[in-house]
């Protein structure tokens, strides 16, 4: 038997059940196409980062442990109530504390020093609980700008801390760095053992500001950067 002409030996002959290899689409004989895993807009461009036009807000703490506590407390003391009412309306007697509780709301005047520590102390919780309610929370977690619509990252003050001070510590002449990573500021304090203090704080601005831009923050902070030379030991 002879082999068919214009085929390779060394390849299997094709069969009605094989399949072929289709051609891949997005891509050009120079180069690989264009990006299409971010949808586009109606101009046909792809999407910008949703950080660069706008500011990200921060992330908002669940309060597990402040809600935890309110509940607790709450269904105590319905738990308390109810129990006592279902002893009165099982033809027994009222508690004592409660009976004891009535009698002292109805005796005591306003303007008595006990009722005005209670008022107190309960306009304090609540404010406190509105104030929960109203605020974020999480302040240790630096918002970061997103890339994508269903995707939120936030970046740790610890690990932006670190990520500056090795930054830092690669300019020639610094002995020591000091990092304190807020919202809007961060203050940085170098100890350089040589070189001109000036020569020293230049360049740790232009690093720091290029490694602050690099976090991917959504509301990048300002660096101040002071260089000092340091202690005398002993």
């Amino acid at each position: 038997m002879s082999e068919p002409q214009g085929t390779d030996p060394t390849e299997p002959p094709e069969s009605e059940g094989t399949t072929q290899r289709l051609p891949v689409l997005g891509t050009s004989e120079t180069g690989a196409g264009p990006d299409r895993s971010a949808p586009a807009d109606a101009d046909g461009q792809p999407p910008a980062l949703d950080g660069e036009g706008g500011r990200e807000g921060r992330f908002w703490s669940a309060r597990r442990v402040p809600a935890g506590i309110v509940a607790l407390l709450l269904l105590g003391l319905a738990g308390l109530f109810l129990y006592d009412i279902a002893s009165v309306r099982a033809d027994r007697p009222v508690m004592s504390w409660r009976r004891e509780l009535a009698r002292q709301l109805a005796e005591r005047p306003l303007d008595d020093v006990w009722v005005l520590v209670g008022a107190g102390v309960a306009a304090a919780l609540g404010l406190w609980l509105l104030f929960l309610a109203a605020t974020p929370g999480l302040r240790d977690v630096l918002p970061m700008r997103r890339a994508h619509a269903d995707v939120r990252a936030g970046l740790h003050r610890d690990a932006a801390a670190s990520a500056l001070r090795d930054r830092a510590m690669e300019v020639a002449g610094v002995q020591s760095v000091e990092v304190r990573m807020r919202r809007t500021r961060t203050k940085v304090r170098a100890a350089s053992h040589f070189r001109e203090l000036d020569d020293v704080r230049t360049e740790l601005d232009a690093v720091l500001t290029d490694a602050v831009s690099g976090l991917g923050l959504s509301r990048p902070p300002a660096v101040s950067v002071r260089v000092r030379r340091p202690g005398r030991k002993g």
